[in-house]
């Protein structure tokens, strides 16, 4: 099982952990990672305006890559995730977007949004599967009661992400189960942490935080885990009053595989 892999910046700088961890894991479930060479920010923030073209060239650079070496492409950023599955999708269905690319680019093969963008969740629940995940446990989470924290990334705009559904996610719930760990639902899971206007309006993160913590709290949970940086920083740095230990998911399957 080999996939093209996008770490993305913050991979490699304030998130290690999320890295590391999910290649140690990869390893062990027989998964190979090959990062691309000479990959670029991904700009980390998915541009709307359609004539801004620019933002959006490194994302397709990534693409054409995976795609030359006729691999998916797998990510694990939720906002690297984010950009390049919805810049696919501007190259797959959007001429003007397309053709403008292609221009600025000249490759040798014009990119026409073939590569297939994988998480590094889907991989494990459509490719390893999470039977096969269950059974490669040797330090099963008993009794840890876990929240999934998806934020909105990862799930929206749902008919291009196409991860999981929007309103009603299962699929970390499912992966909490595979390691052996008792999911938490709790319904802010799928809300927006306010990452984005941390620093503009603190007070707002704090506030979107504390809802996030309170309604986490109140169903029970006793961690959160998330595949997302920004969420992570700002569910640590901004609660106030609960504050629940947040971890990347990554790290909780190391350690229920034992390469932690």
């Amino acid at each position: 099982m080999n996939f093209s892999y996008y770490p993305g910046c913050t991979l490699k700088t304030k998130a290690k952990e999320l890295d590391m961890y999910a290649r140690k894991s990869a390893e062990a479930l027989g998964v190979t990672m090959e990062e691309l060479e000479n990959w670029q920010c991904c700009g980390a923030v998915y541009p709307m305006a359609e004539d801004e073209i620019a933002t959006k060239l490194s994302a397709v650079r990534a693409l054409a890559a995976a795609k030359e070496k006729k691999q998916d492409l797998l990510t694990l950023c939720s906002a690297c995730h984010h950009v390049l599955k919805r810049v696919n999708d501007d190259m797959k269905n959007n001429e003007y977007i397309r053709t403008r690319a292609n221009n600025y680019l000249k490759l040798d093969e014009a990119y026409e949004g073939e590569t297939n963008v994988v998480h590094y969740l889907e991989m494990l629940r459509d490719t390893v599967g999470f039977d096969n995940l269950k059974k490669a446990v040797v330090n099963p989470l008993k009794g840890r009661k876990i929240g999934a924290f998806y934020g909105c990334l990862l799930l929206r705009p749902s008919g291009v992400m196409a991860f999981d559904n929007a309103e009603n996610p299962t699929i970390i719930e499912d992966f909490i189960k595979a390691i052996g760990a008792t999911p938490v639902v709790f319904p802010c899971r799928n809300e927006c942490c306010g990452g984005y206007i941390a620093m503009d309006d603190k007070a707002a993160a704090q506030k979107q935080v504390e809802r996030i913590m309170d309604s986490a709290v109140e169903h029970g949970a006793e961690e959160l885990i998330t595949a997302c940086p920004l969420c992570m920083y700002n569910l640590d740095a901004n609660a106030t009053c609960h504050k629940l230990p947040v971890r990347y998911f990554t790290e909780l399957l190391a350690e229920a595989l034992g390469v932690k």
